[in-house]
């Protein structure tokens, strides 16, 4: 509905005359008889003071109206010298929904500014457009089919960052050759957790970009990928759990169903992954069947499917722990990513042999490019275009 607004409005002052004028009064009397001094009624008259509920109150005895009239009438003439709202609070308000500026700020994407035009001019340049109403290219790059087509500003902000930091990265340029090699490589890492370190040097040598960036709040974000150009994939992980099948399954899942799906069909449309891993089994799952497939390859990179079943088959529901490590050992794993399988599979419960899931963040974060939980914390690019 469009906000009408009076074309002119007047200080309580001239109606307050009328009603001397209508009465043949002169301010001494309307002084006299609302018990006040003339100077007092003087500066009411000519809006130098504003009218209280007292002086309201005042003016509807001597001239037979209501108080919420004069305080109406007050109310509307002092917005109306306050120039009907600030603008720049409007375009702060537009900003702010735009992108999680006080987030962005805090995690220093952006700096801050008290200049409403800074402000606007740095988070422009950050997203990559030229108005607040234009779509950022990270959003628009994303793909359509549902659950996906949902973005919020938080989650576009995070991929702008992540795509800002890319730029930085290097790697060898990506062939199907080189990915190939590179996965026997990756797959003989997945016994020991301190050989997750290893990971960002063998992707780089394969061609994959990878960077390490903590999400923002309740994004639910576990990874992304796109491509800086035909030649530069990039997988971006967030860590949002810390445990060691959380990061291979994720990995995985953006490699090979996204990174080198992608490679084959040309496509280079950005991924954006939310809720891969969480604590409760999933069910129903709506996401499009690519997504399904990407993670039934990861799952079977790590632990090929018909060994899982027949120790399934073999061993529930008694899973100590000597029979998940003898099986890892077996399947060359770690042993916190079988607890992670059977988790999902629903054949042991989430508080199940925790101990094994043990924590990856700390060993990974000194070796790849990581933004955020105060490791090496990149400059600000607020200036750079997306």
């Amino acid at each position: 509905m469009r906000k009408m607004e009076p074309a002119e409005v007047f200080a309580p002052g001239e109606f307050i005359k009328d009603e001397l004028a209508a009465r043949e009064w002169k301010q001494e009397d309307l002084a006299a008889i609302m018990g006040r001094s003339p100077k007092v009624v003087s500066e009411i008259i000519s809006g130098n003071t504003g009218i209280t509920p007292e002086t309201a109150e005042g003016l509807s005895a001597a001239f037979g109206t209501t108080a919420q009239l004069w305080m109406n009438l007050e109310t509307a003439y002092r917005l109306a010298l306050s120039g009907r709202g600030d603008p720049a609070i409007a375009r702060r308000a537009a900003i702010y929904a735009k992108a999680p500026i006080r987030a962005m700020v805090k995690r220093h994407w952006i700096e801050p500014s008290k200049d409403v035009d800074v402000l606007e001019r740095r988070l422009l340049d950050f997203l990559g457009i030229g108005n607040l109403n234009e779509e950022p290219k990270m959003a628009v790059a994303l793909r359509k089919p549902a659950p996906y087509d949902v973005r919020t500003p938080a989650q576009v902000a995070w991929l702008s960052r992540a795509r800002h930091l890319a730029a930085g990265t290097q790697a060898v340029p990506f062939t199907k050759a080189g990915l190939e090699r590179g996965l026997k490589e990756l797959r003989a890492l997945v016994s020991y957790a301190d050989e997750v370190r290893r990971v960002p040097r063998v992707l780089a040598d394969m061609g994959i970009r990878l960077l390490i960036v903590e999400p923002l709040p309740q994004t639910r974000i576990d990874g992304a990928c796109f491509w800086l150009d035909a030649k530069s994939p990039v997988v971006v992980l967030t860590i949002r759990f810390d445990r060691i099948d959380w990061f291979w399954f994720t990995l995985m899942h953006e490699i090979l169903g996204h990174v080198q799906q992608r490679a084959s069909n040309g496509n280079r449309d950005v991924s954006l992954d939310l809720d891969l891993v969480s604590d409760q089994p999933r069910t129903n799952d709506t996401r499009p069947q690519s997504e399904i497939s990407a993670d039934d390859l990861a799952a079977d990179f790590l632990i090929p499917k018909t060994k899982l079943d027949d120790f399934v088959a073999r061993v529930s529901p008694f899973y100590s722990k000597l029979r998940i490590e003898a099986f890892a050992a077996r399947v060359k794993v770690h042993p916190g990513i079988v607890v992670g399988q059977l988790q999902h599979r629903g054949e042991v419960q989430y508080t199940h042999n925790r101990e094994m899931l043990v924590r990856i963040r700390n060993i990974i974060a000194p070796s790849a490019l990581t933004d955020g939980w105060g490791y090496g914390l990149p400059e600000l690019t607020c200036t750079g275009r997306a």
